[in-house]
């Protein structure tokens, strides 16, 4: 396709120098900030997750794409989010895949997380800095703080890695692309511990998979928007 032969592929090298320094970010304001601001105010960690992880992770990774984007010479259109970026009409065959794609992911993690809980015993799914309990009379202003992390926790991962990333790592890996992208995108979730990242692998694995087969970027919105937002709303009020 023409819009291929205006961006350069990336690489291995190219491509791990964004995952890497992206991961190291994420485990140093986790690890070190986060508990930190948590200690020193008296106030719950999930609250300095949303503000630390929007602000200093999530934001750095749209300003990172858009920078990736005008180095290639390309500016904010409607063509660009269309065609570089890969934002199109949602198709039906669009909401099957993502409608499939959500149903194996649930599956599957689920199935991890039961073998985890055979093998290892009961424990909790969620690192430190994610902990709360279910809301209650007097907390449910932290909705408020969750929402605008949630856009930018979406929209910062799908910018960067699924439209700025994934189109040139293409044209470097071919059908073979899913693969190292999700290795990537995993590596980035590295801080969240290793329970966690095992019950992560369908969803990096299966979305990346298909935003690919669709070359549709909305996919992965809806994928990843679709299981954080309900499960974290859902753990909110007491459901799971």
């Amino acid at each position: 396709m023409e819009i291929k032969k205006e961006i350069k592929k990336l690489g291995l090298i190219g491509s791990f120098a964004i995952y890497i320094p992206a991961s190291i970010l994420m485990f140093c304001l986790t690890k070190y900030l986060i508990p930190y601001l948590s200690k020193t105010t008296g106030q719950e960690t999930i609250l300095f997750w949303f503000i630390v992880a929007g602000l200093g992770i999530f934001l750095p990774l749209i300003i990172t794409g858009l920078l990736m984007l005008k180095f290639e010479g390309f500016r904010i259109s409607k063509n660009t989010l269309v065609e570089r970026l890969r934002f199109r009409k949602i198709t039906i065959r669009d909401i099957l895949w993502s409608f499939v794609g959500l149903i194996l992911v649930g599956l599957f993690s689920g199935l991890i997380m039961k073998s985890l809980e055979i093998l290892i015993g009961e424990f909790d799914h969620s690192p430190s800095f994610m902990s709360f309990e279910p809301l209650t009379v007097g907390r449910y202003w932290l909705l408020l703080v969750w929402f605008p992390y949630w856009i930018l926790n979406i929209l910062g991962e799908e910018f960067l890695w699924r439209g700025v990333m994934l189109p040139r790592q293409e044209i470097a890996f071919g059908k073979y692309t899913w693969i190292i992208h999700g290795f990537g995108w995993g590596l980035f979730h590295v801080s969240f511990g290793w329970q966690l990242l095992i019950t992560l692998i369908p969803l990096i694995f299966i979305q990346t998979y298909i935003v690919q087969r669709t070359k549709n970027s909305w996919v992965g919105v809806i994928m990843h928007g679709g299981l954080n937002g309900p499960s974290f709303i859902a753990i909110c009020f007491g459901l799971i």
